[in-house]
């Protein structure tokens, strides 16, 4: 089986530093976060430290954060992933 996104919903995590998403592997759900320095340096331009403007900057790099999620679980299995900077290089 591979690691599929079926459900959109992300979640804004100020106090975790982090936008928080979900993917699935079969029956197993893993929980992903994005730290927000990430998506300050994927859309610098939108971000003026709003909730919204965090969420548009995940929705706009939805795909180049797919495939950084799904590069990340390829590597190690497991149940959560953070990724950071060095996740995008």
């Amino acid at each position: 089986m591979s690691l599929d996104f079926p459900n959109a919903i992300r979640r804004y995590e100020p106090a975790r530093g982090c936008v928080s998403f979900w993917g699935s592997e079969a029956s197993l759900e893993i929980m992903f976060q994005i730290e927000l320095d990430v998506l300050r340096s994927l859309s610098p331009a939108i971000i003026d430290g709003s909730e919204s403007s965090f969420l548009v900057a995940f929705d706009l790099n939805r795909s180049a954060i797919l495939g950084a999620a799904r590069a990340a679980y390829s590597k190690k299995r497991g149940g959560y992933h953070r990724l950071s900077a060095g996740n995008f290089s």
